[in-house]
């Protein structure tokens, strides 16, 4: 996900401003905090997609609270207020992404003087590692083999902080586990059809799930690169990338729609004016949806725009 720049309609949210206040309340009240909602084991997630992940496993044995869950904020340059602080400190399990992608954890991790904290890293449990002389892409949200291991991991540290209901969380987890096995058979079975397709991206948010689609990605690496540091976009190599669709070299183009700058809008005109579908993908959940409904939906997306 690119940080926010003046291009960008993002939110960072700054510890004390008026954004900050209104952010947290959404993002620690009740909107996002499912389970249990007094007493119990509390479950902190950075984003509402971690926070649907654990509620799955946690059902009504635990309270989880979702910190983002506006799209307008940028966990690249989120910064948490007292609030935040709150709820870090009375945790018993924190789930956040990782890989440079919520940082803002971390940092009121070290100051929220919880050491009792369990804290699952989705990006360590994944066990993923970038190639040499490549960035990791951080959105592993996206890969289904990593949200399951996430769930186990989340499971695993609920059962110890609270073994009595350790039963109730092996249930959750293997009923969760069960939707994504079908999930991955879902994809696995539309990869046949998709194997090979050509495919656009603006930033490399789903790149996880164009993967397991065995789409080809045809932009050139110094677009989404730019794309993802907010730096402009070479003048060649945007040209480049609007060739891909004027020359109908692609099937698709597969973008965050949480974002927005000048030249990702020419990319998605150019795709348009061809012709050429545009699956918009986001990094927060849809109002009423949860993960596995959300990722189905992407999923069904996607591969209908990469089939022959």
């Amino acid at each position: 996900m690119p940080r926010a720049a003046t291009a960008r309609p993002r939110t960072s949210v700054v510890a004390g401003g008026a954004v900050a206040t209104a952010l947290l309340l959404t993002g620690c009240g009740g909107g996002s905090t499912t389970g249990a909602e007094t007493g119990g084991l509390s479950v902190v997630a950075s984003t509402d997609v971690y926070g649907s992940i654990a509620s799955a496993v946690a059902g009504d044995a635990a309270t989880v609270t979702s910190i983002i869950t506006d799209p307008s904020a940028d966990p690249h340059s989120y910064e948490a207020n007292t609030r935040t602080q709150l709820e870090l400190s009375r945790a018993d399990v924190v789930v956040e992404n990782g890989g440079g992608y919520d940082d803002f954890v971390d940092t009121m991790l070290k100051a929220a003087d919880n050491p009792g904290v369990a804290v699952v890293n989705a990006v360590d449990v994944s066990g993923k590692a970038a190639a040499a002389g490549e960035e990791l892409n951080e959105h592993v949200w996206y890969d289904v083999p990593t949200v399951r291991k996430v769930a186990a991991a989340i499971e695993a540290a609920l059962a110890k902080a609270s073994p009595d209901d350790a039963a109730t969380f092996a249930a959750n987890a293997a009923a969760f586990d069960a939707q994504l096995a079908t999930l991955e058979q879902t994809t696995a079975t539309d990869a046949a059809a998709t194997t090979g397709a050509p495919v656009a991206i603006t930033e490399p948010v789903p790149g996880y799930l164009l993967d397991a689609l065995g789409a080809v990605e045809k932009t050139p690496v110094e677009f989404s690169e730019a794309i993802e540091e907010d730096t402009d976009v070479p003048v060649d190599v945007l040209q480049e990338t609007l060739a891909l669709f004027t020359d109908r070299q692609v099937r698709a183009l597969v973008y965050n729609e949480q974002t927005s700058g000048p030249q990702t809008e020419q990319v998605l005109a150019a795709a348009r004016d061809a012709g050429i579908a545009v699956v918009p993908v986001t990094e927060t959940l849809p109002e009423g949806k949860d993960y596995t409904q959300w990722m189905t939906e992407n999923v069904e997306a996607v591969a209908a725009a990469l089939r022959p």
